[in-house]
């Protein structure tokens, strides 16, 4: 579990720094991205009970809160170009201090897709963001 822990975090930064996927709510930031689930190796799919599939993606949010991983209340949804939304379902997958939210959905072929995605920490007030991200299935 270690090793998957270290792979999503990985995931989380290894965007170029131009390009950061993080939204920041006073001392709260969210680090977020999107992949296709054929990227994650069989065995690190399968300990977080994910499908690997061209035509699957997954969805990474982590949570910190004064630079340490926090619980949160993750939830959202992805919107197609033609307007068809298919709600996210996060799971919560803990390996020592690091804390991730994982969901998947479904898209069929190359296409941009919109998610929204709403976090919320105990009782503070929920934080809601956009962000846009095209889809390729694998070949």
């Amino acid at each position: 579990m270690r090793r998957l822990a270290l792979f999503l975090f990985a995931l989380c930064l290894a965007l170029p720094a131009a390009a950061e996927r993080k939204q920041t709510f006073g001392d709260m930031d969210v680090h977020y991205n999107a992949f296709n689930s054929s990227f994650l190796q069989p065995d690190v799919a399968a300990a977080v009970g994910l499908i690997r599939s061209k035509t699957q993606g997954v969805v990474n949010v982590a949570v910190l809160k004064g630079g340490k991983a926090s619980t949160a209340n993750v939830s959202g949804q992805v919107k197609n170009l033609l307007g068809q939304v298919t709600p996210l379902q996060f799971k919560q997958v803990s390996e020592g201090e690091a804390i991730y939210y994982l969901a998947q959905f479904p898209f069929g072929q190359r296409e941009m897709l919109n998610f929204t995605l709403n976090v919320q920490r105990g009782d503070e007030a929920a934080h809601s963001f956009s962000f846009d991200q095209e889809f390729f299935p694998d070949e």
